[in-house]
């Protein structure tokens, strides 16, 4: 994606960015003929209006674009998908968040997913120069982490089993000299791993832990947990026709926790960072979990099945038994686990859940920061007995259907000491619809966010 950007300003054609609270203001101080090509153009001066200013030649002398009095990330991502190939400078010089926001949604706005199409996608995007403000490094390592995670999500399952998910892993793995140990098959018994097993186990791809390591042991200690589930059937529970249509991305929250590696990685925060993957695919055979089944689990409580299609918080109740069993300065998960944040929020807003308040509000407010919003949402006590079982400790699907998301949550909660601070980011992973910078398919939310977050914690 980053090809989107180029270091010289020759030939460029210039962008001018007016707040909308000052378009009136600026037309007015236009030569004759600016104004008259504004006017009959159809220029209003509203936020994402654009206007091509011609030279007299009939080449392209500049563009006008209004944004709102304080733009955001994607204010910015309606620029580049409108405008004619050809290289492009900034005529204003921005502060350094404008201008990092700026090329991030340029090179965003690029991003094609062509790896199965035979006419290849041909490059014809426009070409940003770097803004002189801009951090580069960041910008780059955020795109480049936002491209993982749509591709991994995006990948059919066919090619992004548990065995393709592993190898995404160890490629990050080599690019950033991090450590990885893979836990596979009937390891995952004698290791201790019984509900990721469990879960996987009736496919023959057989199911595995991904378990990466990066940064210096005495550094603060931060694991991410991802479900990755890389695609589900329902189990036994059949999904219909259409619940199965998207189901490759039930594995978006493994592709989350690895494009934040990347970025956390390649920023060389001071960290010693943990990413723990269960990979498995949910799938219908004649050793298949049943309804009704109980399974044990690394931490020792056992889960009565009340629901095979509610896998997910299953084998990340194994994931989070060993990332809790360091005791890190805090864990968070990412998973595309309920449709009751959907039905809450709606599909772009993902629901977090946090067992401490300074991390809730640090993410929250570096979500506000990003353009990468999430929504705070209740651990309420008074729903944890929804998550007894009858005959084992915990029931994965609690009867009735209400709080589905939080007693989900709550489900977690219980495989987390009380004295590690812990968020949990219940997201969609993918876009229904095209907007400016984010086009149908795979999409990382909440990524940027946590990054920050992050960053501003532990950074320098």
């Amino acid at each position: 994606m980053l090809e989107h950007h180029v270091e010289a300003a020759l030939a460029a054609v210039p962008i001018t960015l007016i707040p909308e609270k000052s378009s009136e203001a600026w037309q007015t101080e236009q030569p004759d003929t600016v104004r008259a090509w504004l006017g009959k153009s159809g220029f209003k001066g509203k936020t994402g209006a654009l206007s091509l200013i011609p030279a007299d030649d009939g080449s392209l002398a500049g563009v006008v674009f209004v944004t709102p009095d304080t733009p955001t990330l994607w204010d910015f991502a309606t620029l580049p998908e409108n405008l004619p190939r050809g290289a492009y400078a900034v005529a204003d010089e921005l502060d350094a968040d404008a201008a990092t926001h700026l090329a991030l949604a340029w090179a965003l706005a690029g991003y094609r997913f062509s790896r199965y199409k035979q006419d290849r996608y041909d490059d014809e995007s426009p070409q940003l120069v770097w803004p002189a403000t801009c951090r580069r490094e960041e910008a780059s390592y955020l795109a480049e982490a936002t491209g993982l995670v749509r591709d991994l999500i995006n990948t059919p399952a066919a090619d992004m089993g548990p065995d393709g998910l592993a190898q995404a892993a160890q490629n990050l793995a080599t690019k950033h000299s991090a450590a990885i140990a893979l836990t596979i098959g009937d390891e995952l018994l004698t290791n201790n791993f019984p509900a990721i097993h469990a879960v996987g186990r009736a496919n023959d791809r057989a199911p595995r832990l991904i378990d990466l390591m990066w940064g210096p042991a005495d550094a603060p200690k931060v694991t991410l947990v991802g479900k990755g589930v890389c695609f589900d059937t329902g189990g036994l529970d059949i999904k219909s026709a259409a619940g199965m249509k998207l189901m490759k991305k039930d594995m978006g929250g493994a592709a989350h926790v690895l494009g934040a590696a990347d970025a956390l990685m390649e920023s060389g925060l001071n960290i010693r960072l943990r990413v723990l993957v269960p990979a498995v695919e949910n799938s219908i055979s004649s050793n298949a979990m049943r309804p009704g089944d109980v399974v044990p689990t690394r931490k020792g409580l056992t889960i009565e099945i009340g629901n095979t299609d509610a896998e997910g918080r299953v084998i990340l109740s194994d994931a989070l038994a060993e990332a809790a069993a360091e005791k890190p300065e805090l864990i968070v998960d990412f998973a595309t686990l309920t449709g009751s944040a959907r039905i809450a929020l709606g599909t772009e807003l993902p629901a977090l859940f946090c067992n401490d308040d300074d991390l809730a509000d640090g993410l929250l407010a570096a979500g506000k920061d990003t353009s990468d919003p999430l929504w705070r949402m209740p651990l309420w006590a008074g729903y944890d007995k929804m998550v007894d079982g009858k005959i084992g400790d915990v029931n994965n699907a609690p009867e009735g259907g209400y709080g589905g998301s939080i007693t989900a949550a709550l489900f977690l909660q219980r495989f987390v000491d009380d004295d590690i601070p812990w968020a949990h980011i219940d997201l969609m992973a993918w876009n229904l619809s095209p907007k400016p910078g984010r086009p149908e398919g795979g999409e990382a939310m909440g990524m940027r966010a946590l990054v920050r977050y992050l960053q501003d914690r532990f950074g320098a």
